[in-house]
């Protein structure tokens, strides 16, 4: 290429830069260009930027935004430092080793040895399920946290022995290797045990100890060659009350406290150094009654009692109340602390602290109305205990506008409305330990126990039921006689079936009273004050609970009002997606109800709970509880919306939440049949009866299309009755042929309102009868699982 050649291809590039540079200029400043020198590097570009030198200002500005890029990063290093190093480390779950040898109904082989053949999973699941039954329904439930079969051992065809842990968190229940022990010795002892079917284990055999009470092994560097061992006992500390001594929550209403805390902290000195960011979310005012709640978490109230003092929580809907508002702020660590499922709840009868202002609440909402209605309106009862006709340190019947003495309980005369204080006079309990703790809010039992000691209650009294003066005047066939007259005697009289099974055993327990029959063949049963220096007591085991029944209503007391009352509807549940009432449901089971699918469509992600025990949608109640809905199972009838719920756990059946009947598969139903149906006031959000009866099905083909599965009701009493409103998801239950009994008949599958005009609207509902065989089968395959 020649010299003149290449002079054009230059000035053609710079004619080129030139116009470009010209066209995206837009500033009408002068630009400075200085054309480098000719070589070979500096070819390819004629043109370079001259750079202008910083300013002060600039430098000041730059010098203050690393300044403070420095401090952020030396704050982000200080807190990791002390999140990783100085924050107290929370102690897990506390864990005991256990193992027990099965005589009869299982024998040990070569493949159990081995954890990774199939026939030792299969063994150890059955174990395991077994175990997790018996400790779920125990005293233990609430920091039950689950077990684990480690290992399975012993001679070939003969007995196994079966090596397993049982996780407790001591955050909620305070319970030592002896209470364990004990509550698998009872089980084992009785003769037809029911979680230990089929199986026979000896009770020598068991023995239950402290994980951290087993031999540590602790390696020292004394020696850098050779490392020596020291085994070391941790010894097991039991929970003890301790002076309130916070400043800062010295307003509880209690002066003693125990550690650790709800928060794990271990000492008032770990409490003083954590307060101040609980301190910040009190004053965040995230939630009316966070300093309640905060202050019981970390300076829970303590009952003395027994071998270990007892931590006392917040209730379970406070706990949730408080989640609700305060949730969001808490770190991680914190919100997996507090959970809310852990907390007792206050129908439950463990003591807890419920929510405190609930009357003060009823008049900031208007509902003055219901203070001293005769219907409980708050939990811890005070919107009724504090009127004229209940006075200080008398108990609330529950129903009405009646208090008595706590010796009135059980003293031969009906004084509650409803006779609930002269029933539950002879019972089941686990203990006398476990019935003093329970907190008394009325004379209605708080939990229907299935199998326990029989224990007579009078006035305020107890006394477990001594065998030793039976055997002592009657022959064996005579004692064993006296004592199924006893056994099915209570069991119907608590409302069970039908006795499963008796026996006499040793009591345990240390300090319990005792009572002797007087007479074992006078027409009514009547006990005495004895001594029992055997020890000797009976145990009895129900079958399951009759359905249907309103445990709340006596011979004398069968008039169903209009506006429901605590006990009138046990079966009856409200369906809640993320606090909203939505839809209802009716109690077929301990874990399982009956709905519609028409409540969940559109709503797969949704967070819904079910609230059992409640009349009024604005109010709480001691008796209320509220469970997670963990799944749902369609029906498989074609032209059927009915779906069976899953509760996350079982309820505790009480007189407040029991279930209901389910009818026979070929049940016709006569026009004259006795139906009811329940819905909610529009203006007072108060549960109330509607009577139905059965209708021609062309009277709802207006209103719906219906099928073979439909129902078509109208209103017994017409457009007068018509003052609520159902929801979908009501059911329609009928006494059919026992007069005492409910049945469920029908579902609905959606709202029905009232018509505008006040004309009658004929109401339609999905059989039930058809889905029967298909419930059963579902509620037997789970309970089986």
């Amino acid at each position: 290429m020649t010299v003149s050649a290449m002079d054009n291809n230059k000035s053609t590039r710079r004619s080129s830069w030139e116009s470009k540079m010209s066209i995206s200029t837009v500033s009408t400043k002068s630009r400075r260009y200085r054309k480098p020198p000719s070589s070979i590097i500096s070819s390819d570009s004629d043109i370079r930027f001259t750079r202008g030198k910083l300013t002060s200002q600039t430098r000041c500005g730059c010098c203050i935004i690393a300044t403070f890029l420095l401090f952020l990063l030396l704050a982000a290093a200080s807190v990791y430092v002390g999140y990783t190093y100085f924050l107290p480390e929370y102690p897990g779950d506390q864990i005991y080793r256990a193992t027990f040898r099965v005589t009869e109904g299982d024998t040990f082989s070569t493949e159990l040895a081995d954890p990774s053949t199939k026939r030792f999973q299969e063994t150890s699941r059955d174990y395991k399920e077994r175990l997790n039954l018996l400790f779920r329904r125990s005293a233990i439930k609430h920091g039950y946290r689950g077990t684990e079969v480690l290992a399975l051992d012993g001679t070939e065809d003969e007995d196994l022995i079966v090596h397993f842990d049982i996780k407790v968190d001591p955050t909620y229940v305070g319970i030592s290797a002896e209470d364990l022990e004990a509550i698998l010795a009872n089980e084992i002892s009785v003769e037809e045990s029911l979680f230990f079917r089929n199986l026979t284990i000896d009770a020598n055999s068991l023995e239950v100890k402290p994980s951290d009470a087993l031999p540590q092994m602790v390696t020292t560097t004394a020696n850098p060659v050779v490392a020596q061992t020291i085994i070391t006992m941790a010894p097991y500390v039991p929970r003890r009350c301790a002076p309130l001594s916070l400043r800062y929550c010295n307003n509880l209403p209690y002066n003693v406290t125990t550690y650790p805390n709800a928060l794990q902290h271990r000492s008032i000195k770990e409490v003083r150094d954590n307060v101040i960011s609980f301190r910040e979310l009190v004053d965040a005012e995230c939630y009316r009654h966070a300093y309640d709640f905060i202050c019981q978490l970390l300076q829970p109230g303590c009952q003395s009692g027994g071998n270990e003092d007892r931590m006392v929580l917040p209730c379970r809907s406070f706990c949730r109340d408080f989640m609700a508002g305060c949730g969001s702020r808490l770190s991680d660590k914190v919100r997996a602390l507090i959970d809310c499922s852990n907390f007792p709840e206050f129908s439950s009868g463990q003591q807890c602290f419920s929510r405190p202002g609930c009357v003060d609440e009823l008049k900031a909402k208007a509902l003055s109305p219901r203070i001293c209605d005769g219907v409980i309106d708050c939990s811890d009862l005070s919107d009724e205990k504090s009127c004229t006709y209940c006075a200080a340190n008398q108990l609330h019947c529950g129903i009405g506008r009646t208090c008595i003495q706590t010796n009135q309980r059980c003293d031969g005369r009906e004084d509650c409305p409803d006779g609930s204080d002269e029933r539950g006079c002879l019972s089941l309990v686990p203990s006398i330990q476990q019935l003093k703790s329970i907190q008394m809010i009325s004379p209605h039992e708080t939990e229907y126990y299935p199998e326990g000691v029989v224990v007579f209650n009078e006035k305020g009294e107890s006394g477990k039921l001594c065998t030793e003066s039976l055997n002592k005047t009657l022959s064996g066939n005579r004692t064993e006689e006296v004592l199924r007259t006893v056994a099915v005697s209570l069991c119907r009289a608590l409302s069970y079936q039908d006795v499963l099974s008796f026996q006499v055993v040793q009591d345990s327990e240390e300090g319990s009273p005792y009572v002797k029959i007087k007479d074992p063949f006078a027409d009514d049963i009547s006990f005495l004050q004895s001594k029992c220096p055997s020890k000797q007591v009976l145990k009895v085991q129900c079958e399951e609970l009759e359905c249907g029944l309103q445990s709340t209503h006596t011979k004398t007391m069968r008039v169903l009002q209009k506006m429901a009352a605590h006990g009138d509807w046990p079966w009856h549940v409200a369906l809640f997606k993320e606090e909203v009432h939505i839809c209802d449901g009716i109690l077929l089971s301990s874990s399982w109800l009956a709905t519609t699918t028409s409540c969940f469509q559109g709503q797969p992600k949704a967070e819904w709970t079910a609230k059992f025990g409640i009349v009024r949608l604005a109010s709480t109640s001691p008796w209320e509880q509220e469970r997670r809905i963990i799944g749902m199972v369609k029906s498989p009838v074609e032209g059927s919306t009915i779906a069976l719920i899953r509760l996350d756990q079982s309820v505790t059946f009480n007189d407040f939440v029991r279930p209901v009947c389910l009818p026979a598969a070929k049940l016709v139903l006569p026009t004259t049949a006795h139906c009811t149906t329940l819905g909610w006031a529009r203006n007072r959000e108060q549960l109330q009866r509607v009577q139905v009866k059965v209708a021609d099905r062309q009277k709802c083909e207006n209103v719906s299309i219906s099928s073979v599965n439909s129902i078509c009701t109208e209103t017994i009493h017409g457009h007068n009755d018509c003052n609520e409103e159902e929801f979908a998801g009501s059911s329609m239950v009928c006494k059919t042929s026992n007069p005492d009994k409910w049945t469920l008949i029908g579902i609905t599958n959606w709202r029905i309102a009232c018509a505008k005009n006040g004309m009658e609207r004929p109401r339609m509902y999905d059989k039930i009868g058809s889905n029967v065989d298909w419930i059963r089968e579902t509620i037997s395959s789970s309970n089986n699982t």
